[in-house]
């Protein structure tokens, strides 16, 4: 399960026991974790970088399949506490995603541009939220996708052997059993220069940057780097990473979380966590 989650504008760290921390701004709620217990996995509302908003939510799974939620609830995305028997969370700009013990998929949210509409999936075993768009992938390894497709990111139709999803502002991003990585929608940012990548074990897409972590515990980046959010290439040690909208962060074997990218609001200020688990 996730142990690292990044916003538009903050971070958060799932530790060993259960709890939850959070850095960066949290005007709208989006950091009040610390009374969080019993909770197995993290998602962050992220929020593409020119938006004028800095509004988020968290969002947390517990131990039970309940969902716990904060932060900005403009249209709903934190409106869940109804859900039961998840298994997996996913969170986008305004949308809450939930998978089901029996492999359904519930939403919570902004509808308009048919994010939502989730209700027809079946047998599904991943699920990942865009801006815009919803994703997940089916128990044989195809993957489906709902909402906008302004750059053909939800052209995943033709892809299987899939493990894993990422859904970014305007790319969706794959991560195929032998390790090989695929991706599809807006290209212009080189978030979807994914193609000599191998050896990958888990992905996670920003808002027009993708970064995957590699079986030797090392990174990789493509796409927009006016921050420095793609400079992962030195980091190792790594069991865990998280892109957002214009930084990103890895968990480190040892318990240390690292940053790199945007920190105006101080969303990369994560060596003061207390990351020992």
């Amino acid at each position: 399960m996730p142990a690292l989650a990044a916003g538009r504008r903050h971070s958060v760290l799932l530790r060993r026991d259960g709890s939850v921390l959070a850095c960066g701004n949290g005007r709208a709620g989006e950091c009040e974790v610390s009374s969080w217990s019993g909770i197995t996995s993290v998602a962050a509302g992220n929020v593409h970088a020119a938006r004028n908003t800095g509004r988020s939510h968290t969002v947390g799974l517990r131990a039970d399949g309940t969902v716990v939620t904060t932060g900005w609830n403009g249209d709903g995305q934190t409106d869940v506490a109804a859900w039961g028997g998840i298994t997996a969370i996913a969170a986008g700009w305004r949308t809450t995603l939930g998978l089901r013990e029996n492999g359904t998929v519930v939403a919570a949210g902004r509808r308009i541009e048919g994010q939502c509409a989730v209700e027809e999936w079946r047998e599904i075993v991943w699920i990942a939220a865009g801006d815009w768009h919803s994703v997940a992938v089916h128990a044989d390894g195809t993957a489906v996708a709902a909402g906008n497709d302004l750059r053909g990111q939800c052209d995943v139709g033709e892809w299987n052997h899939l493990t894993a999803v990422a859904a970014g502002h305007l790319h969706t991003v794959g991560l195929q059993q032998d390790g090989t990585v695929v991706a599809t929608g807006e290209r212009r940012t080189g978030a979807c220069d994914v193609a000599g990548w191998n050896g990958v074990v888990a992905i996670t897409a920003g808002s027009r940057h993708t970064v995957a972590l590699r079986e030797d515990g090392t990174a990789l980046a493509a796409g927009d780097n006016d921050f420095g959010q793609c400079n992962v290439h030195e980091w190792n040690g790594l069991t865990a990473i998280a892109a957002g909208s214009a930084h990103t962060i890895g968990l480190r074997g040892d318990g240390t979380v690292i940053a790199t990218g945007c920190n105006a609001d101080g969303q990369c200020e994560v060596a003061t966590w207390n990351a020992h688990r």
